[in-house]
């Protein structure tokens, strides 16, 4: 596509936002692996009418105000760049765009206050803890709330585990094959300890021992993605420097941390940074892709048949590319069947911190999910993604008995831990 953009007015990721607006050719294949488009069905809340909007911005032909409702409709799934046979990486246009929208733009208080809580607790784990505690609390009140709290407090879930803390080091067992350092995640070590503990415990029972790095923090996914750029490098630069050097590998089990920490380059592009962000980036290793690059011990059989639906988190199917690495783990374990998924690569609707920010979509889009999860007929859900597995578990519990007719909501699990309970023959 043709565009008139003046690259010395918008910074140093300005080639790479001209780069995905020239590659666009409006072929129209990103339509159909669009979440919006598919709820909406409307051309501007689809990738391709998102570039034009945004490229129109770019060349001061609209004005931002009457783009960002449309821009703020997308989920940044990058279920687009999968299907584009152009190659256009629309997560280097959508990214940086959202950065220059927040230095201008101007909300709402409510919608300033919320995404300052958002903000301020999320990438927190102590103070997510309490603010959690505080929100299981005001449940009841939620209908007097506003409408962006309200999303809030429905995702709070109905126990909210101990606060946890993690020794620095877990030896390996056995003969020592290698050292990894393990990204901890922010909301995980709050609604889901038990998918790092799981981790551990694969690692070390295959000869690793597992660094838990003192002074690690967020990675910088919900600033990065809500365009505050400069909140993204404060946090992914801390990680930088406490991450070690000499680990094999450093690990994510959240698909959304991931993602972001492979997206430090960019981040840190034309900075004195850049070259420290490319070495960090290149050790970055979602838990399934590790493990499938080493010789694993044999994984025990289920004790019984077992049928497991997967669910693809974007952020690891889309923006890593890693799809076969989760299955084909799972598919180790004798007596353990995958039944595929409708619309399988179809986002849930959680999207880091969208199901707060949009939760009439991000409701829709888990019910879709939800629903075609149950037709499978399947024992349990495993994913990637702590934001997907609270999206499912809120979306099933809804449907619960509403189409297969049974009372008891079909469990959800990290893929990690479906090994970690295999190891352990207790699956």
């Amino acid at each position: 596509m043709k565009h008139s953009i003046k690259l010395e007015d918008y910074g140093p990721l300005a080639s790479e936002m001209s780069e995905a607006v020239s590659k666009c050719v409006h072929c129209g294949f990103c339509l159909p692996a669009c979440p919006t488009y598919k709820v909406l069905q409307q051309e501007m809340d689809s990738p391709r009418g998102r570039i034009i909007i945004m490229k129109s911005v770019l060349e001061n032909q609209i004005p931002l105000e009457e783009a960002m409702p449309y821009i703020d409709h997308c989920l940044g799934c990058l279920g687009c760049e999968t299907v584009c046979p152009s190659g256009v990486q629309y997560g280097n246009l959508l990214s940086p765009f959202r950065a220059l929208a927040e230095s201008k733009r101007e909300r709402p208080i409510d919608e300033q206050l919320s995404r300052w809580v958002t903000k301020e607790t999320l990438p927190y784990p102590n103070r997510f803890y309490y603010a959690a505690k505080l929100g299981k609390i005001s449940k009841p009140l939620s209908s007097a709330v506003p409408k962006r709290f309200q999303a809030m407090l429905n995702l709070i879930p109905e126990s909210i585990p101990a606060l946890q803390s993690l020794p620095e080091v877990f030896p390996a067992q056995g003969v020592k094959r290698g050292k990894v350092a393990l990204q901890v995640g922010c909301v995980q070590q709050i609604l889901a300890q038990e998918i790092n503990l799981a981790t551990i415990n694969v690692l070390t029972r295959n000869g690793y021992e597992v660094v838990i790095p003192k002074n690690q923090g967020c990675c910088g996914a919900l600033a990065l993605h809500t365009g505050d750029h400069q909140t993204a490098r404060d946090l992914a630069a801390n990680n930088l420097r406490s991450f070690p050097n000499d680990s094999n590998a450093i690990i994510s089990n959240a698909a959304g941390c991931g993602s972001s920490m492979h997206e430090y380059p960019l981040l840190f592009k034309n900075t004195e940074l850049e070259e420290a962000a490319v070495s960090f980036s290149r050790r970055v290793r979602d838990i399934s892709v590790f493990l499938s690059e080493i010789d694993l011990a044999p994984i025990p059989a289920a004790r019984e048949d077992i049928h497991i639906a997967y669910h693809d988190a974007c952020h690891l199917a889309h923006a890593q590319g890693v799809t076969q690495e989760p299955r084909s783990l799972l598919t180790q374990i004798p007596n353990l069947s995958l039944e595929p998924i409708n619309e399988g690569d179809l986002c849930c609707g959680s999207a880091g911190s969208y199901n707060l920010e949009q939760p009439d979509i991000a409701g829709q889009l888990g019910e879709r999910k939800a629903t075609n999860i149950l037709n499978t007929k399947a024992d349990a859900v495993a994913t990637g993604n702590i934001g997907c597995l609270v999206q499912l578990r809120n979306h099933l519990s809804k449907l619960n008995g509403q189409i297969d007719g049974k009372q008891s909501v079909m469990p959800v699990m990290h893929t990690i831990e479906i090994i970690d309970l295999a190891y352990q023959e207790k699956l």
